[in-house]
């Protein structure tokens, strides 16, 4: 399982993390513009916005910035999503998207979930995240109304 890359001896970190994830952006966006490139899906609306956000997630939830997702960053993300599970289920989710057998999502493993046909219980719950938000209500008092604006 690949370990962080920051030294935690290092209590002056911001700098090296920043770097760190600096560069797993980097890496990202090269993994994101092979994707475009290779045409593989071609037929997915709005490609560059969708690779765009699961790049974004994926950096918010590898949370020691190795560069995949182990059962620590699944854990993670499942708490943060409002679905819970133990750590069989997050094995069972990794194991359903790892296709190298390395006990970890890759980004690569994580685009081909998201953008393929296939439908794994991450997919579904990282698609329905923005639909379970708390829509934003109005504050302050209501605006005023007179006769002319009633029905």
């Amino acid at each position: 399982m690949p370990g962080t890359k920051l030294d935690h001896k290092n209590v002056q970190g911001g700098k090296a993390w920043g770097q760190i994830k600096g560069k797993q952006e980097q890496a990202l966006d090269d993994i994101n513009l092979e994707v475009v490139q290779n045409g593989d899906y071609k037929d997915v609306e709005d490609l560059d916005e969708k690779l765009e956000t699961y790049k974004g997630k994926f950096i918010e939830y590898d949370l020691d910035g190795s560069g995949d997702l182990d059962v620590t960053d699944v854990s993670y993300m499942m708490e943060k999503l409002g679905q819970p599970k133990n750590v069989l289920e997050k094995k069972k989710i990794i194991a359903e998207i790892d296709l190298d057998g390395s006990g970890t999502v890759s980004y690569r493993e994580f685009l081909k979930m998201m953008l393929g046909n296939k439908s794994s219980i991450m997919k579904i719950i990282l698609m329905f995240e923005e639909k379970n938000k708390e829509k934003e209500r109005p504050s302050g008092p209501p605006p005023k109304r007179d006769l002319s604006s009633l029905p």
